[in-house]
């Protein structure tokens, strides 16, 4: 577990950047299908999808996804209904859970306890190395006073 600072740039600017977000969807896809079919089926995304949510991770996953929620997500994202979700369709769902989460942390940065392989990991890491790149990597030390605290995931 690592503890990370993180605010809605971050995870706006990983899902902008498309090589890397479309790489980032792939693993997560390949890792929740199963059976390899290149399509998730609602055993799959039930098995599987709870580790890659915002705040789980393959260590520690969240608890199964209830069955209406599995159903909403379903109906919402799998747009030629044939019950299963391709990559596209995951895409959007991926698309969606993180902008919802950008939309939760807003502008002020936040401290959060991550485990290595989760979502928010990634679009950290994302910026890490685009700031690294372009070396412009500051950070406001009045902003981070106003920040809020947070904890995802259980402590070591």
């Amino acid at each position: 577990m690592s503890e990370e600072v993180i605010n809605s740039t971050t995870v706006t600017n990983f899902i902008d950047d498309k090589d890397g977000f479309d790489k980032f969807v792939q693993e997560c896809f390949d890792m929740v299908d199963e059976n390899g079919d290149d399509m998730l089926s609602l055993e799959e995304v039930r098995g599987g999808f709870r580790k890659l949510l915002p705040f789980g991770s393959e260590s520690q996953p969240m608890k199964p996804m209830d069955e209406g929620m599995l159903k909403l997500i379903f109906e919402r994202f799998d747009q030629d209904k044939d019950g299963k979700l391709d990559i596209t369709e995951f895409k959007s769902l991926m698309t969606e859970i993180m902008n919802a989460v950008a939309r939760g942390i807003d502008g002020f940065p936040i401290i959060v306890n991550l485990e290595k392989d989760s979502m928010l990991m990634n679009a950290i890491q994302h910026e890490l190395v685009t700031q690294s790149s372009s070396n412009n990597y500051t950070v406001d030390q009045k902003d981070l006073k106003k920040k809020k605290w947070y904890s995802f995931g259980s402590k070591d």
